[in-house]
């Protein structure tokens, strides 16, 4: 899993979670990259501070990347998702709806939805993404 730095024509700055550059662009191409402040889909890698180590500090960074696990990398994501996001449970379409409307004021949120809510939202041209929801010990 490589995390790049992403940023909107609207200077937002967010992170992108990928399995390859190939991965990245590819979603990129078929707008499924979409800013989570304001949904823009034309999104583009930033520099980062891995980006440019020097060879010596690249090994040390490729030696501490294996000392995670895909579970583990999984549990940061929720963890992430638990602080920065609003939970608004099975309410999230009715939620994502609105906020798209401007009926509510733009924040992130994090819910479930059914298969026909993901369906309405893709119709109404509402971007979201489903992350799993894993079992962790303790």
């Amino acid at each position: 899993m490589i995390i790049y730095d992403l940023r909107c024509k609207k200077n937002h700055a967010f992170e992108g979670w990928f399995n390859n550059r190939s991965a990245f662009e590819e979603q990129k191409n078929n707008k499924l990259v979409s800013c989570p402040i304001c949904g823009d889909t034309q999104v583009e890698m930033v520099p980062t501070s891995i980006s440019i180590l020097c060879k010596d500090q690249k090994d040390h960074v490729r030696e501490h990347s294996k000392e995670i696990s895909p579970m583990k990398a999984l549990q940061h994501l929720h963890q992430f998702l638990d602080k920065n996001f609003e939970d608004v449970g099975d309410k999230f379409a009715e939620v994502a709806i609105k906020i798209h409307d401007g009926e509510q004021d733009k924040r992130n949120i994090r819910g479930t939805t059914t298969r026909e809510q993901d369906e309405v939202l893709r119709e109404k041209g509402i971007h979201f993404i489903k992350v799993p929801v894993a079992k962790f010990d303790s």
